[in-house]
């Protein structure tokens, strides 16, 4: 009974990291392109890259839950490293 339920536990935790995989690679895409300012290093446009700009709104938010789903992920991971 007890494996039984641990194997319910485990199924629970693929789940919820299959669905927050989907959730930070919908997010990572909707990101604002920082690659085409660090781009401009190579051409000489450089004092773009490095000034201060703060994220607001939306911005703020996707970098926010960003953060989250990823650590959400490393811990899921994680945690199915353990059980299994």
């Amino acid at each position: 009974m007890v494996n039984y339920v641990l194997e319910m536990e485990v199924i629970y935790v693929e789940t919820a990291l299959l669905i927050v995989s989907i959730l930070l690679i919908a997010i990572v895409l909707l990101q604002s392109s920082k690659a085409s300012d660090a781009g401009q290093i190579i051409s000489g446009g450089n004092d773009i890259l490095f000034e201060n700009q703060k994220e607001r709104g939306v911005e703020l938010f996707i970098t926010r839950l960003t953060i989250l789903l990823g650590a959400a992920f490393f811990i899921l991971s994680f945690i199915i490293f353990i059980t299994k």
